[in-house]
């Protein structure tokens, strides 16, 4: 069916074709993180702690290079619509060029992270635990960042089931990994943290290799990995052009979360373990959303290519009024049962386990508040994407997360004495002004490139 003649209903219709696949590969995706964290909580709390605090480390600098995977996806998109495999490829091969080279570059970081955690306030213990955790996990990172790129390189072809299945997988050779190896059954050695660390390098491995070999033996006409080692010094540009910005998004937004994770640390290990609860839970709801995201890069990418308005309008509706179902379901969930989501993290004996509950429901329900701006914002930045607009997104993400929730975390949590619940509530701050600025600007400059 052409474009302009699709209604609400084929709009939805065709999201929920898209951005199924993508939800679940999102989902199985963070249940790899999810699981680390409940099977280190059984493991200690000490251990929760820590991998809440370098997990949260590797995530900053993922996210920071993840953005040439993800200017992958609109570039790939928009060449596949015109139906170019030439530029398909040279998008391609270039991302996985920037994506090695970034994992390169930030590795020492990774390996002499304990000075760094301990200049910002955590405590000498924990940072050891972390930079012991990170100097293993952090050979992930080149795994990692080039299978994100072959899930946008794949997405963006709208082969959306093979990363979900890929993502499924890993999710399975993750959790029996971490069963061997965190806690030394089937006679392996007991390794705890370092298990968990073993066990995501594993993981990330099996994933790209997976999805490498799926693209040497489904789409051979892409011939994405001969003579792989050529430079194309034009098209990196571009990439590096469009990417580098969405980099720099997404880590403002994780640095709110990370700086929300480091004045948690300051709070004590309890207020720690529960805020790393927290953010798993709220993280879990976040999935669908960035889904939903990749679904509104894919479906406005492909609008621009033809110029097509009012399929661009159609599009970016439907899923925004999806991502808006999610977020008020999620709403329900988290006021109305969150102690039994809390509770699936800790072990019934676990002596600071009524502690830990009672944080983390107040925390939960501070996440309850910023789940419409939350999804609006992602929803917003995934829309802008595929209009190829990153540099304007990147300066109000950094005005809203860095301008406004880090120092307003700071300020209720610690001046105004709210703790941890201070804290959050500048997270709901930085949020809100990023979803609303951002949808702003889609709403009055995205959709003028259609004019």
């Amino acid at each position: 069916m052409p474009h302009y003649q699709m209604s609400y209903f084929d709009h939805a219709r065709a999201s929920f074709t898209l951005g199924l696949p993508l939800i679940g590969g999102f989902l199985a995706q963070f249940a790899i993180g999810l699981t680390d964290a409940v099977m280190l909580g059984w493991y200690s709390i000490e251990a929760l702690a820590a991998i809440t605090l370098a997990g949260t480390y590797f995530f900053v600098l993922f996210l920071l290079g993840a953005g040439f995977a993800w200017a992958v996806m609109p570039m790939v998109a928009a060449s596949f619509t015109e139906d170019d495999d030439v530029k398909v490829r040279r998008v391609t091969r270039m991302g996985l060029w920037l994506s090695t080279a970034f994992s390169t570059l930030v590795m020492p970081l990774m390996w002499w992270s304990q000075p760094i955690l301990i200049l910002l306030g955590q405590s000498s213990e924990i940072s050891q635990f972390s930079q012991d955790y990170l100097r293993v996990a952090g050979w992930g990172l080149f795994p990692a960042l080039n299978m994100m790129v072959l899930k946008s390189y794949l997405a963006a072809l709208e082969k959306t089931n093979v990363v979900f299945w890929m993502t499924v997988l890993s999710a399975v050779v993750n959790a029996i990994a971490n069963y061997v190896l965190i806690f030394g059954n089937w006679g392996a050695a007991e390794l705890g943290l370092q298990g968990a660390a073993i066990s995501s390098v594993i993981t990330q491995i099996v994933a790209m290799f997976g999805m490498g070999i799926y693209v040497i033996v489904i789409l051979p006409q892409h011939a994405l990995f001969n003579r792989i080692w050529r430079p194309d010094w034009e098209m990196f540009s571009r990439v590096f052009s469009l990417g580098l910005p969405i980099g720099l998004t997404h880590l403002s937004e994780v640095s709110l979360f990370a700086a929300s994770a480091m004045m948690m640390g300051w709070l004590g290990t309890i207020p720690l373990a529960a805020h790393g609860i927290a953010v798993q839970l709220a993280s879990a709801t976040f999935m669908v959303h960035m889904g939903l995201s990749n679904v509104a890069t894919i479906r406005m990418s492909q609008a621009f290519a033809q110029k097509d308005r009012v399929f661009a309008i159609r599009g970016a509706f439907t899923v925004i009024v999806l991502s808006l179902v999610m977020a008020i379901l999620t709403i329900f969930l988290f006021l109305l049962i969150p102690e039994m989501l809390i509770s699936m993290f800790l072990e019934r004996d676990e002596p600071t386990r009524a502690e830990i509950i009672s944080l983390g429901i107040g925390l939960l329900t501070i996440a309850a508040l910023f789940q419409l701006v939350d999804g609006a914002q992602v929803i917003a930045l995934g829309l802008l994407r595929g209009v190829q607009d990153t540099r304007v997104p990147m300066i109000i993400a950094a005005l809203s997360y860095l301008i406004v929730g880090i120092p307003a975390s700071y300020f209720l949590g610690f001046f105004m004495e709210f703790g941890g619940i201070g804290i959050w509530l500048g997270l709901v701050c930085g949020l809100a002004c990023a979803g609303v600025l951002l949808m702003i600007r889609f709403c009055h400059k995205g959709l003028t490139k259609f004019s």
